[in-house]
């Protein structure tokens, strides 16, 4: 059986570069059937015909003087859509794999602003997330989280030397062993939703990096965010909808 490293054969297939292979890979893009290709430099049957997930456009949710608000997809780092909108800054950060609400500032004074609600615990911040297990009462988790980073790539732990976080979840659906949650957030730390569902055993599904069970994507949505008087909601993903 002859083989090739998995990104040289997708080049070809896609008739793109080994670099845009390689980065369609990392970014979990790309499966065999319905298993998700995990090594990019990995040996596999030159005979084989990848999958490739389309990333969708971010879309604008409102815009005015001070800020642009988008729904950010999954599998786009939120440094990339910032450079997608010139003469923006982020005002702060979803993980590659959450979608949602995501905020980008036009201005230093708006952004000072900003910065000072969520410093204060005034930014009001709701996600929705597929948990695993059977989550049947709210739980508030209020745990520091300490937060390294290793060749680039942060992981954060609940610990007594960390930064104050607290994270309430609410159960909404229970399916097969599986709970779909609304989430609210206070502080903010690296990772924190899904450090605190670990901690209490019920680690968001698609979320291997902390226990959880391979899946599409990470199942967590940045689904609705309040700030300086103003509501800025993303529609749940149709995949979060349908997911049994």
């Amino acid at each position: 059986m002859a083989t090739e490293k998995a990104y040289k054969l997708l080049a070809k297939q896609e008739g793109i570069s080994n670099s845009q292979a390689k980065s369609m890979i990392d970014r979990g893009l790309v499966y065999v059937g319905n298993k998700k290709v995990m090594i990019a430099r990995g040996e596999i049957d030159e005979r084989t015909i990848f999958r490739v997930i389309k990333i969708e456009k971010p879309n604008i949710i409102f815009q005015n003087d001070d800020i642009v608000v988008v729904d950010k997809p999954a599998y786009v780092n939120s440094d990339e859509i910032e450079r997608q909108f010139k003469g923006t800054q982020l005002l702060h950060r979803l993980d590659r794999e959450t979608s949602g609400v995501l905020m980008l500032v036009k201005n230093e004074e708006f952004r000072t602003k900003a910065i000072k609600e969520f410093a204060q615990d005034r930014v009001y911040k709701e996600y929705i997330a597929w948990l695993e297990g059977v989550m049947s009462e709210p739980i508030e988790v209020d745990k520091p989280i300490v937060t390294q980073k290793k060749n680039n790539k942060a992981y954060s732990n609940v610990s007594s030397k960390g930064k104050p976080a607290r994270t309430e979840f609410f159960p909404d659906i229970v399916s097969a062993k599986k709970t779909k949650a609304k989430v609210i957030i206070h502080n903010g730390r690296t990772h924190q939703i899904r450090v605190h569902a670990r901690y209490i055993e019920h680690p968001i599904i698609g979320d291997e990096q902390y226990g959880g069970r391979r899946a599409k994507r990470v199942m967590l949505h940045a689904h609705k965010v309040r700030l300086l008087g103003m509501e800025f909601v993303a529609p749940e993903p149709k995949s979060f909808v349908t997911f049994e």
